[in-house]
């Protein structure tokens, strides 16, 4: 007879830092949902009890004493009897912090499994906070604190590279980060005959990163055999990062169950039934993995008595499924319009405010939120009332369900173009119909008198009258002027974010958001305290090409025609005066690179870590079709110049959804200096030296081939 083990990954809805009591209530549902489906395990991600995104709130012993207090509660629930319940909290052992997994059963702790491998570049941090277990397979006792004692009947309980086994099967634990080191612990715990593994993961969403998490998955359970069962986080954690589900359970190299990736929804229960002889005759069938599991070292095994199988002849295991993954233009629409729906929720403001300029930067963002109603409309239908809740408190109307996009848009978005003298007619138009076609409400205003205002303060004190370049004036006289617009832009976005409802009668205030993409932040093409510094921005951390597919998905998903002449506009700040009521002033040509050109740049800084000579020696064979030794050259110092002039602006970034593989976010992810040398003497001096090696070489080519 087969043996039928039901396994359960839970994803969990928007983190809550700090938030125990919220935390509680959806440990409960989830709890409660996996056992109405018959579930006889249930996993959470990665520190859910507190939250993954406490950063230094760990250094808080609140934080250690909170966690227990919430851990004290699901012991003592009813809703977790019968279930083996595993769920995520930092913990305190001899006076060191880990992040561990405690896993319970019926009042009674079974095991406390550190974190062994910690994540610790880029976005992560946790070796600031946490330390890893190092004693593979080893165990101590941990000595729990009273609260857990009375509960418990237990004093100690035990701590360390353990894993559970059952009355018919034996499951281990990976955290996160061990799924993606390479000596990952999953591997020995399968040569051991440890049945089943869980991830209980912290992973943020990037651009095509699902296919790499699912490829993992699946390999895990392809050469090993055995079934894979992965938890993570899903919402924001009230900083840059959303973590975007995925949760998954793999058996013997299928997936067999898939959640979502992105969602409103603040619980996801997913489960699946597994066949467990079906593991032993794939494992049987491999002799390479018998042969290594005959020598492998055992882990110690917490005894357990109670079983996840059931007899029940009727249950059939669930059937191989293909991943449904989704395009990069639909994360762009999903993954910052969920984390703007948790930040505005969780802000208790009453909607957004966005400077429309008609790029294509201010129209993703626009195109962004409008996905969000989208979304917001799309729950509500399907029954979701925690979001019906939250949208009549965000438009202060108890009575009000969102039916229509459109409508919803016109409540909790305003949008503004701040018109100048400089501003052409055909980005006016294509900011209104934008707006007109999502439903903003939208403003028109502009800002010739206060500028004049400003330049008038300042000539009267000085006595100097400053000019755009077109009309004689210096380099700087041009520079100031243009960010004179662009610093008022903001003054005047903020006045209206803040009282701009108050004049229509409504209450609250709204969210500013920027529109900084990331190329253009690495390069510091943007005036530092313009309308790009704002509470929030969903695209500051993907790249000018990405935001150009987004647009055009978006034209075709929403029929937003708007769009259309807007993608086919040249980018431009349109902050010089006109010629001839034409734009004159384009951002390429501004920056002195294309937009292709910077993406480049920035993922070889950023990703590959190079410097001006490195990079001038990667790119030199990688663009030798279209230019020359000496032109490579003079665009990587061009690149590096303005790079090194810009660097400060790093420190003043408005806080980013981080959807990228590199961040020029500074003191976060790229913790390098904001003050350079601007002319990296020794570097570029290398690149002459190279440049001039070519040309001997190429010389002495062509003299050979002459003779």
């Amino acid at each position: 007879m087969a043996v039928a083990c039901r396994c359960v990954a839970f994803g969990m809805g928007p983190v809550q830092r700090g938030c125990f009591g919220a935390q509680v209530k959806s440990r409960f549902k989830g709890i409660e949902i996996a056992r109405s489906k018959g579930a006889r395990y249930r996993l959470g991600p990665e520190l859910e009890i507190c939250g993954y995104g406490c950063a230094d709130h760990f250094y808080e012993s609140d934080t250690l004493l909170h966690s227990f207090q919430v851990l004290a509660k699901l012991l003592d629930s009813p809703v977790t009897q019968d279930i083996i319940c595993d769920v995520g909290m930092p913990v305190l052992h001899k006076n060191v912090r880990y992040n561990c997994r405690v896993i319970f059963l019926n009042r009674k702790i079974l095991l406390i499994r550190p974190k062994m491998a910690l994540a610790n570049a880029g976005n992560y941090r946790e070796l600031r906070w946490f330390t890893p277990w190092s004693k593979a397979r080893q165990v101590e006792d941990y000595f729990l604190p009273r609260m857990i004692q009375k509960l418990t009947g237990q004093e100690t309980v035990t701590f360390g590279d353990a894993v559970i086994a059952t009355r018919d099967t034996c499951l281990g634990s990976e955290i996160c980060e061990e799924l993606w080191a390479p000596n990952s612990p999953h591997i020995e715990m399968g040569l051991d005959g440890i049945e089943i593994v869980t991830n209980s993961s912290g992973s943020h969403h990037k651009l095509r990163k699902a296919h790499a998490r699912v490829d993992l998955v699946k390999s895990t359970t392809a050469k090993n055999g055995g079934i894979y069962v992965l938890a993570n986080l899903r919402g924001c954690d009230g900083d840059r990062l959303y973590y975007d589900g995925c949760a998954m359970i793999s058996v013997n190299g299928h997936i067999v169950a898939q959640g979502s990736q992105f969602s409103l929804d603040d619980v996801e229960v997913l489960t699946a039934t597994v066949d467990l002889e079906d593991v032993s005759s794939y494992r049987a069938e491999i002799s390479s993995r018998s042969l290594a599991a005959s020598r492998v070292w055992p882990y110690h095994r917490v005894k357990v008595d109670f079983a996840l199988s059931s007899h029940d002849i009727w249950l059939s295991p669930s059937e191989p499924i293909q991943w449904r993954y989704h395009s990069p233009e639909e994360e762009i629409s999903l993954g910052p319009a969920c984390w703007l729906w948790d930040y505005l929720r969780r802000s208790k403001q009453a909607g957004f405010l966005l400077p429309l300029s008609g790029g294509i930067d201010s129209s993703s963002t626009a195109c962004i939120v409008f996905s969000l109603c989208h979304q917001v409309c799309e729950s509500v239908k399907n029954g979701n009332q925690q979001v019906l809740l939250d949208v009549r408190r965000i438009v202060n109307d108890e009575t009000y369900t969102p039916q229509d996009s459109r409508e919803l848009c016109s409540r909790i978005f305003t949008t503004c173009y701040m018109a100048s003298e400089n501003s052409s007619q055909g980005t006016q138009d294509r900011a209104r119909l934008l707006a007109e076609q999502i439903g903003s409400y939208h403003i028109k205003l502009n800002i010739d008198t206060a500028v004049k205002a400003i330049v008038g303060i300042f000539s009267l004190v000085t006595g100097k009258v400053p000019q755009f370049r077109l009309h004689g004036g210096s380099s700087r006289e041009n520079l100031a002027l243009q960010n004179v617009q662009a610093r008022l832009r903001m003054v005047l976005a903020y006045l209206l974010a803040q009282l701009g409802l108050w004049t229509r009668g409504v209450p609250g205030a709204l969210l500013v958001l920027g529109t900084t993409n990331v190329d253009e932040s690495l390069r510091g093409y943007f005036t530092k305290y313009d309308c790009s510094s704002a509470d929030i921005n969903p695209v500051g951390g993907i790249s000018k090409a990405d935001l150009r597919r987004f647009v055009q998905y978006s034209l075709e998903k929403f029929q937003l025609t708007a769009l259309r002449s807007i993608l086919s506009a040249p980018p431009t700040a349109e902050l010089e005066p006109l010629e001839d009521g034409q734009v004159s002033q384009t951002d390429e040509a501004d920056m002195g690179m294309t937009y292709e050109e910077l993406s480049v740049y920035g993922r070889l800084r950023k990703i590959s870590k190079m410097g001006p000579f490195s990079m001038f020696c990667r790119l030199v064979g990688t663009w030798k079709e279209m230019w020359t030794p000496t032109q490579v050259a003079e665009k990587v110092k061009h690149f590096f110049r303005s790079y090194a002039i810009n660097r400060h602006k790093m420190t003043s970034l408005t806080p980013s959804y981080h959807a990228e593989s590199y961040s020029p976010d500074d003191n976060r992810f790229d913790l390098r200096p904001f003050l350079y040398h601007s002319g990296w003497s020794w570097q570029f001096r290398c690149i002459d030296e190279e440049v001039l090696a070519l040309k001997g070489r190429d010389e002495q080519r062509l003299f050979e081939e002459l003779d």
